[in-house]
Order: C-alpha cells, then sequence, then structure tokens
C-alpha cells in the first residue's frame, strides 16, 4: 500500500463577500493544488473545533474578519491549545492576529509606521494634519474606518473610549504589499492608483524594499506562516506601514501569471511539508495571542 498522505484541515468561509476580492476563487485554487500532495477537507470556521482530532494540521485561510465569528475562534484556538495541534499560521502572530495594538507598539519603538495613538491626550504626538484616519482597535476590513476633519478629533476620541485607533490621513502616492511565506519572500503587488486600492499590478521590489519589509517579518517572529505587509509610499518617498495582516491575509494570486502562481503553490507545499516535519505543536505557547 502506499504510505498514508498527510490531511489537512483547511478553514475558510467560501461564502465571505469583501469588497474587491473573491476570497472563494482563490480558495478553490489553493486547495485544488494541495490536493495533489495532501488529503484535504475545507470547513467553515464555526466547525473547526469539531473536526481538529482527525487532522494532522489545520490551515487557516480566508475565513473573513475573526470579529464574525468570535466565539467558534476563541474555541477553536483552545481546542488547538490542547492537543497542541500544527495550525498555519502558528497561532502566536504578534501583528492583526492580536488586533491593532502593534500599530502603537510599532510607533512608540520608532518603526517606519503610519504615526499611531489611541488617546484624545495623545494627538499632539501625531504630525499635524487636515484630515485623520479614525478606526477600531479590533476591526479589519476597513470596518467601522472613518475619516475625520483635524477640528473634531479630539472629541471623537474622546467619546472612543479607548476603543479607537487615530492615525494622521497621508497623502501616499500608491499602496504596495509584500507577500511571505514564513520567511521567505515570494512576490509584491501594488496599485498604482490609490482610489483603487485592488486594482493590483506586480511591483518590482528593490533591495530597500525588502529590507523595510523584513523588518516587520522579523519584528512578528512567525516560524510558520503566511504574511501580508501593507505599505504606502510617503510623499517624502520613503514607506510606512499600513499593515501587517499576519492570520488569514488574502493574496492577490489573481494578479499574478502562471509562473508565479506555480512559485508560490510550491513555497507553500514545502511550507506545510516543513510544519508537518516538527511533530505536534503542544500546548505551550499555542494560545499566546487572540485573534480579532
Amino acid at each position: 500500500m502506499p504510505p498514508a498522505r498527510p490531511r489537512l484541515l483547511y478553514v475558510t468561509d467560501l461564502a465571505y463577500e469583501a469588497r474587491g476580492r473573491r476570497y472563494c476563487d482563490e480558495d478553490i485554487f489553493l486547495t485544488s493544488r494541495l490536493r495533489e500532495e495532501f488529503d484535504l477537507a475545507l470547513c467553515h470556521p464555526g466547525e473547526a473545533a469539531a473536526l481538529l482530532d482527525a487532522f494532522d494540521a489545520v490551515v487557516v485561510r480566508n475565513s473573513g474578519p475573526v470579529l464574525g465569528h468570535k466565539a467558534a475562534y476563541d474555541a477553536f484556538r483552545e481546542r488547538a491549545a490542547e492537543r497542541g495541534t500544527l495550525v498555519y499560521n502558528q497561532l502566536t502572530g504578534r501583528a492583526d492576529m492580536a488586533g491593532k495594538q502593534y500599530l502603537l507598539d510599532l510607533t512608540a519603538a520608532g518603526f517606519p509606521v503610519i504615526p499611531t495613538a489611541d488617546r484624545a491626550e495623545d494627538l499632539h504626538r501625531l504630525p499635524d494634519a487636515d484630515e485623520y484616519v479614525v478606526k477600531p482597535r479590533l476591526g479589519a476590513d476597513s470596518a467601522g474606518l472613518r475619516i475625520v476633519p483635524a477640528g473634531r478629533v479630539a472629541e471623537v476620541m474622546g467619546a472612543g473610549a479607548g476603543d479607537l485607533l487615530v492615525q494622521p490621513r497621508v497623502d501616499f502616492a500608491y499602496e504596495v504589499s509584500f507577500y511571505f511565506v514564513d520567511h521567505d519572500f515570494q512576490y509584491a503587488l501594488y496599485a498604482p492608483h490609490p482610489e483603487r486600492r485592488w486594482r493590483l499590478e506586480p511591483y518590482d521590489a528593490t533591495v530597500a524594499d525588502l529590507g523595510f519589509a523584513r523588518r516587520f517579518i522579523e519584528w512578528n517572529g512567525l516560524d510558520h506562516g503566511i504574511q501580508r505587509v501593507d505599505a504606502c509610499r510617503a510623499p517624502d518617498g520613503e514607506l510606512l506601514l499600513v499593515e501587517l495582516e499576519d492570520l488569514n491575509p488574502y493574496l492577490s494570486l489573481d494578479a499574478l501569471d502562471d509562473t508565479g502562481r506555480d512559485a508560490f503553490v510550491g513555497a507553500l507545499r514545502t511550507a506545510l511539508r516543513r510544519l508537518l516535519a516538527t511533530g505536534p505543536a503542544g500546548p505551550a505557547g499555542a494560545a499566546a495571542s487572540r485573534a480579532y
């Protein structure tokens, strides 16, 4: 008999709708390619905790913002920690996986990030701007994001009771995203027209660009996972971090050619083999953070 193939539980919500993106198409493509090497089953986030025992590892992909199924996600994390389930992405991320606190932490540490504050009394620490971006501390997919004029931002933040973050609105030239599998850079895409965030084109990353992106990958410390570093090109020409997505980043594989997609699939397969070779994760650290 041929040796048994590794069994993967692929967590996704094929019905989730996102503005400008078709998550389901990406997951249909990826699972069709992963099935060439792994025995694989798809499940909704609400079913993941109950199905863990039948699989060797779990892959969390385009399952939508965790706030939409928080109780189920918390149950999944707790069950995975109890049985030492191998999870991809690894559940110890410090970035979006744990909320937006990292934007404050990186600002305080002097990283190249859009300056961020969470209290009205700290607004003086931000650069002056005509308008500010205010968003929930626990948010995703731009839910609850508002553009607030400078004259009202203190009032809005004061009413937010610590649940909001504020940043100066940056007049950037374009947004660019860098995609990593584990610690290996895969490709970069950018939106040359800021008003069309998800009309992405291939981007030829420079050595300096990759040095910028790798700082955040190294800071996050994930051994296993797909991460997307989103940045904007500021008026002075420097890159500033917009978001570090380390839970279930959309990959925009439709913006790549066949060669690029094949290369990404190959890198992901290699990463999953590497994860499976580590053996059970064990309880230590498996529930070190909570994703929102």
